[in-house]
């Protein structure tokens, strides 16, 4: 072959790999993403009631076989027994109310004085920065630990399992409300005062409006915290209270009733955090408009 006959035999290869259809594209086919298809919400929801039904279904059989000690484990029938019991002649709805007022207390009491604190930082460079080492010293501290002392001090009654539900969602809503005061555009803050707003005009006008996204966001963290502060209280002592029914349902061995009060109790935090759930959406949507 000459050195003529090379761009013939080049311009000849280039012409083969070519597509034939005249395109642009590539000869390889492109690969399409995987397309997952999403299930109607009845078909979800059937998922869901199948997957419970076989689990107690499963566990029933397993209890009535002895494949499992019904004495630890307890039984779904003997579960239901007792729940009805429990609803009817026992003090359960006493017990919910009981846990529900300390939870919802303490939740608004720890996430208003814990965002007002965190607000307040804005207003004194040298105030946050002496209060921030005290407050991150009270955050490591397992609050749980001081729930005895906080008992001797409240009493046994509703007063103490607020305060250990407050203390739990205190220092969480104050870090957040501060993080949200040192995100603040400093820009905006400027072209505030260069239009003649007072200090007290740019904190309602500009840092609380700034700052409520990050304060709602924590709304949802809070309310499970304050109910583990306000279990956690009736576990320790207390004459109310689902985790008052949990202590004394595990020192008489009736793992029935055990089961009966955890399973109230998972039905009260679900509807509290699908409760606080829609608000947050709904302030979400405030906050927007």
């Amino acid at each position: 072959m000459s050195v003529q006959d090379a761009p013939t035999l080049v311009a000849t290869d280039l012409a083969r790999s070519r597509p034939t259809g005249g395109g642009t594209a590539s000869a390889r086919p492109l690969r399409r993403l995987p397309v997952q298809r999403e299930w109607p919400p009845w078909a979800i929801l059937a998922a869901q009631i199948g997957i419970l039904v076989g689990v107690i279904g499963l566990w029933e059989t397993a209890a009535l076989r002895g494949w499992i000690d019904a004495f630890f484990w307890s039984q779904p029938s003997a579960i239901f027994q007792t729940l009805t019991i429990f609803f009817t002649t026992g003090d359960a709805w006493t017990d919910i109310a009981f846990t529900f007022r300390s939870t919802i207390f303490g939740f608004l009491l720890g996430t208003t004085a814990g965002s007002l604190l965190g607000l307040s930082f804005w207003w004194s460079r040298n105030y946050a920065a002496i209060l921030q080492p005290y407050i991150i010293c009270f955050e490591s501290i397992p609050k749980l630990a001081l729930a005895p002392l906080i008992i001797l001090v409240f009493g046994l009654g509703l007063a103490s399992k607020i305060a250990i539900a407050t203390a739990l969602t205190l220092v969480v809503s104050t870090l957040t409300s501060y993080a949200g005061v040192k995100a603040l555009d400093h820009d905006g803050e400027r072209l505030f005062y260069s239009l003649g707003a007072s200090r007290l005009q740019v904190f309602f006008k500009l840092v609380v409006p700034s700052c409520l996204p990050w304060i709602i966001s924590v709304l949802r963290v809070n309310i499970g915290l304050a109910l583990t502060g306000a279990v956690v209280g009736e576990f320790i002592a207390s004459q109310h209270g689902l985790g008052r029914a949990i202590l004394y349902a595990g020192q008489t061995y009736d793992i029935a009733l055990v089961w009966v009060a955890v399973l109230v109790l998972s039905t009260l935090a679900v509807i509290m955090y699908a409760t606080v759930s829609w608000l947050e959406r709904m302030l979400h949507k405030g906050v927007r408009h």
